[in-house]
């Protein structure tokens, strides 16, 4: 994979939807790979502001689903990412970490990420 910095305007439209900006934002704190379900609890939590416990398994599902058919493949085909899908885990990649700075000035500037994203258990 290239060392070249990633365009600006690519870096713009993996932040274009709220639930990748929920996700790049968990995985930049986390560090680590992380379990769909990790990623699924921290979306509901960030754009539904509640818990698990309290959600249709109907909104559960259809966060699962946009994770892993449209979110995780666009993040995968860009290399941010690598999805195992047979652990259903999640790991940044060194392509990750050049997102910086850039990444950290969108997510910074997002109204709705301001008091940060943390991991949900």
């Amino acid at each position: 994979m290239s060392k070249k910095p990633i365009a600006f305007e690519t870096v713009l439209d993996l932040c274009r939807n709220r639930r990748r900006r929920v996700v790049l934002a968990v995985l930049d704190g986390e560090r680590r790979p992380l379990t769909v379900n990790d990623l699924r609890r921290t979306v509901l939590t960030q754009t539904h502001q509640t818990s698990v416990t309290d959600v249709s398994d109907g909104v559960l599902t259809e966060i699962r689903l946009s994770l892993r058919h449209t979110h995780i493949p666009k993040l995968e085909s860009e290399g941010v990412i690598e999805y195992d899908s047979e652990r259903k885990l999640v790991r940044p990649t060194d392509r990750f970490d050049r997102l910086q700075p850039q990444l950290s000035a969108i997510l910074g500037a997002d109204p709705e990420l301001e008091d940060g994203i943390e991991l949900r258990i």
